[in-house]
């Protein structure tokens, strides 16, 4: 059993964190082949712990370029991977309509990049792949971050559902359109809105062009297996486990982080007012949420992890964590920008949300 602790209300900062011209890293974006021929799509920036970021339904990794460039500043090497039929990789074959075909394939892209160790972090349909890895590889996880994730004792009552009547997996498709057209704060902050839609573009025009390929993850969430089987073996391994959620997300309710947490023992973190999508509307919140998380439970069983690995200083080098996290001469290695940063105007500004922190805490022995 575990104990929650009073939550802790996330900062909301009263100045923007830099004004004018700001120096910010690069990603690099790539068509990889992987050595089965599958074309696999991967964004990489920084150096350091290997944070692996899976996207969504519908979308693809680069369209978190924002959040995710702020999240290298924070001592990661991040490697959004692009899913089967999203971005640029390559669809499954017909027979590939099980979640697990989507999981192994995000799988394969990982070894091949020579990642020994990682964090992983998982956006709604994403949560359920990473889930599914982390699982199946708990020695080589660090820890697993669900992000408004399919994933629960709720939502698997709800593909139960879906299955009795699809068009019930309809409906939820519709309000995730209808929070999709309301991530640009047009009104609000209309320089925002368009740097969205600068990163939106390309993948609406890919869906567009090719409907088709969505069908295959909307089959696969029909015939995927309970999560709580991921999630119980996330839990008897000590696999460190945070889900954050929006209070108002409508698509995946927020109950499925409350189940989640519940079975894995985990950090939950609910974002006040935050639809399903809230960290592509403000790419500052899911930034400070992780920076305070780092500097409680996540960050130390990042360094529990490191140690496991065989990292003996108290502060690990950058050698440190590279020789623990990837392969010597990993593939990732090469995939790093060019040009590692760049100059922008109008970022780093104060948080758009708010929101809380519970963290576990197991029951003092007697």
């Amino acid at each position: 059993m575990s104990q929650v602790l009073e939550p802790i209300e996330g900062p909301v900062l009263d100045q923007p964190l830099a004004e004018g011209e700001v120096e910010v890293p690069s990603l690099a974006r790539h068509e990889l082949t992987l050595s089965d021929g599958h074309t696999v799509g991967v964004t990489v920036a920084g150096e350091g712990v290997p944070l692996v970021v899976v996207h969504g339904f519908s979308a693809e990794g680069f369209l978190y370029a924002q959040s995710l460039s702020r999240l290298v500043q924070m001592g990661f090497r991040v490697i959004a991977i692009d899913t089967a039929g999203h971005g640029a990789t390559q669809g499954l074959p017909l027979t590939g309509h099980n979640i697990n075909d989507y999981a192994d394939l995000l799988g394969r892209a990982i070894d091949e990049l020579g990642i020994e160790r990682f964090l992983l972090a998982g956006h709604s349909m994403g949560g359920q792949l990473v889930a599914r890895l982390a699982a199946r590889w708990p020695e080589r996880t660090l820890g697993v971050i669900f992000i408004d994730a399919i994933v629960g004792d709720t939502w698997d009552r709800m593909v139960y559902l879906f299955r009795v009547n699809p068009p019930l997996l309809a409906t939820i498709g519709l309000v995730l359109l209808v929070d999709s057209l309301s991530i640009a704060p047009a009104f609000s902050d209309p320089r925002q809105a368009l740097k969205l839609m600068r990163l939106v573009t390309p993948t609406l025009l890919g869906h567009v062009s090719q409907p088709w390929r969505l069908l295959g993850p909307v089959m696969s969430i029909l015939r995927t297996r309970s999560s709580r089987y991921a999630l119980d073996e996330l839990h008897r391994h000590d696999v460190p486990v945070v889900a954050i959620h929006g209070s108002y997300d409508l698509a995946v309710p927020y109950r499925t982080a409350v189940d989640t947490v519940k079975r894995t023992e985990g950090t939950l973190v609910t974002v006040e007012r935050g639809g399903h999508s809230w960290l592509l509307r403000d790419p500052e919140s899911l930034p400070g949420i992780m920076s305070q998380l780092l500097a409680g439970p996540l960050g130390e069983a990042i360094r529990d992890g490191l140690r496991a690995a065989g990292v003996r200083r108290k502060s690990p080098t950058l050698a440190d964590v590279e020789k623990v996290c990837y392969k010597p001469g990993a593939r990732v290695f090469s995939l790093a920008p060019a040009d590692p940063t760049r100059k922008v105007v109008g970022r780093h500004r104060k948080p758009r949300y708010r929101w809380t922190v519970e963290e576990p805490r197991l029951e003092q022995l007697s």
